[in-house]
């Protein structure tokens, strides 16, 4: 039992293996948040760089309500309505052509997860580029630099922090996300959390422990890692401007 303590025991490791329905939902899972949040970065980036750069065009009003509303709805509302809209789709396509797309599966998961990923990145990359010093980019104008040079060589990389936030922000909601995940999923597309939700009714078993654990370990040897080479590059610039 997991929530009854009699020692020590490593048994449930060697185990993990074999629950192949765990492992699936997990590698599902990992799939499903990379994919969000790469794609959360590129669109998120694009509404904030409309919304700071461009302070009026028609409907700008609409377009940021819409990118901020999954921020204020419930999750619940999302599922529903996502699901709603959906289901439409799939007949309208199946009348017309014969075939009903969108199925129920992993891709409509990622696109209700993209719609979450998307509000909070942009949120985070807006709050980058409207702190970001105008001059430097007119700088770059006034020696000849195109605006997608600017944005590339300028731009890019002083935003490139808060980019690197948003994508594991956007990567951790979804994978641990349920709500989502139970109104989206289909036959064959059962995430992690949906796994261990589903467990959770019948009794759990200690193997979700192990994974967890094993979760929570890669996370801290990346946070070490990164924590690491975050000051290891503070050390040598502050070495290179002592030299210079």
């Amino acid at each position: 039992l997991p929530n009854v303590w009699r020692g020590f025991t490593l048994k449930w490791y060697a185990a993990l293996p074999d629950d192949r329905e765990i492992l699936t939902g997990l590698w599902l899972s990992l799939r499903i948040a990379f994919f969000t949040a790469c794609g959360s970065v590129v669109l998120g980036t694009l509404a904030a760089f409309a919304l700071v750069k461009y302070r009026r065009f028609t409907g700008r009003t609409l377009f940021s309500g819409m990118v901020s509303a999954p921020l204020v709805m419930p999750e619940v509302v999302v599922g529903l309505s996502l699901l709603l809209m959906l289901v439409s789709i799939q007949r309208a396509t199946q009348a017309a052509f014969g075939v009903g797309f969108p199925d129920r599966g992993t891709f409509t998961i990622w696109l209700g997860h993209l719609l979450l990923g998307l509000a909070y990145a942009t949120v985070v990359v807006q709050a980058r580029l409207q702190d970001l010093n105008p001059q430097l980019e007119e700088a770059a104008m006034d020696l000849g630099a195109r605006p997608w040079h600017v944005f590339t060589l300028v731009t890019l990389p002083i935003i490139t922090p808060s980019l690197a936030s948003a994508w594991l922000l956007t990567f951790t909601l979804s994978l641990d996300d349920v709500v989502l995940s139970a109104f989206l999923s289909g036959p064959g597309a059962t995430t992690m959390p949906l796994v261990i939700f589903s467990r959770a009714r019948l009794g759990l078993n200690p193997s979700v422990n192990a994974v967890a654990t094993l979760i929570v370990l890669v996370v801290a040897l990346g946070v070490l890692a990164a924590s690491y080479m975050i000051a290891r590059a503070e050390r040598r610039r502050t070495l290179e401007l002592a030299a210079a």
